[in-house]
């Protein structure tokens, strides 16, 4: 029996430039399962008020953080953790999607029917489940099988948020900048959903806490840990503390000295490098911060191929 795997994340504009920011931004925000709001109320405000100006603001972001090596940061990750699972697993078809740039969860899919895969593991590469990530990864698949003439037998991985080898991976991560330096508070910033979504039975929050936990149990530290959510947008209320707001409080607090860590991001991207590490960087060092570290996320480390690896596995 032929086997496949399929790692899926959220996806990157090709360019850091408004033209191509413009199409991801309509297909990331045009997704009911990210924007709730009834199509007719939120389209026109998509469509009329947002794409015709914050392309070029998210535009000037992604070149703060662009390599001119490689590029899109997400994107060279991505593919390189697909490359290395690949390597370790020779007798599978290994390949990645996004679920807003290319390549299209509906290309990889009929990429992995065209080679004749019979068996599937399709592992979205968020830790923590919610209705707005691995949800809208599930629509898709469903929307390419249905009414499919053949469908292969199908394992899709809800989540790893309270994984043995994940969390004892991204708490050695953790420990090894402790060990380097000391830190008055470490702060596990989550990106957020609103409030209402956690409410109609997304279960992201308590995915979040169950990672915090088992993270905090396996530090060999006194340093406090604190859980906040970042990446707030709209006006509707998301979940709390933001991180923003955290940051520029802490200093007044004493605590002038943070390690910042991503647990619900395995490849490093806008969320990471400018929201946390330029951005958040900035409101706690304005505000009498001395020491501001951000946690690097797996990215292409070989241990996190063996994560996946374990997954694909089932071990």
């Amino acid at each position: 029996m032929k086997q496949g795997v399929l790692l899926i994340n959220l996806g990157t504009p090709k360019a850091p430039t408004a033209t191509a920011v413009r199409p991801y931004l309509r297909r990331f925000l045009g997704d009911p399962r990210v924007i709730t709001m009834p199509r007719a109320v939120w389209l026109p405000i998509l469509n009329l008020m947002i794409l015709p100006k914050r392309p070029a603001a998210s535009a000037a972001k992604y070149r703060q953080i662009w390599s001119s090596e490689y590029g899109s940061p997400l994107a060279y990750y991505t593919e390189r953790q697909a490359v290395q699972l690949q390597q370790q697993l020779p007798d599978y078809t290994v390949t990645y999607a996004y679920s807003y740039s290319k390549p299209f969860i509906v290309e990889a899919l009929a990429k992995m029917e065209k080679a004749g895969v019979q068996k599937l593991t399709i592992i979205p590469l968020y830790p923590q489940y919610s209705t707005t990530t691995i949800g809208s990864v599930m629509d898709d698949i469903n929307r390419f099988y249905y009414r499919r003439a053949h469908v292969p037998e199908l394992r899709i991985t809800s989540g790893f948020a309270s994984r043995n080898d994940y969390l004892d991976l991204l708490a050695h991560n953790i420990q090894v900048e402790l060990d380097k330096d000391k830190y008055d508070l470490i702060l596990m910033s989550f990106h957020g959903i609103p409030v209402s979504y956690a409410e109609n039975g997304d279960p992201y929050p308590q995915q979040c806490q169950i990672t915090m936990e088992g993270v905090k149990a396996r530090l060999h530290t006194d340093v406090p840990v604190m859980q906040t959510y970042q990446s707030k947008f709209g006006p509707a209320e998301w979940l709390k503390p933001a991180t923003a707001d955290t940051v520029k409080s802490l200093p007044k607090k004493g605590i002038k000295r943070v390690l910042v860590v991503s647990p619900a991001f395995v490849a490093d991207c806008l969320e990471t490098l400018h929201e946390l590490d330029i951005e958040n960087r900035a409101y706690f060092m304005d505000n009498g911060g001395q020491f501001f570290k951000v946690v690097r996320c797996f990215n292409a480390d070989p241990a996190f191929t063996e994560v996946l690896k374990s997954i694909v596995l089932n071990k």
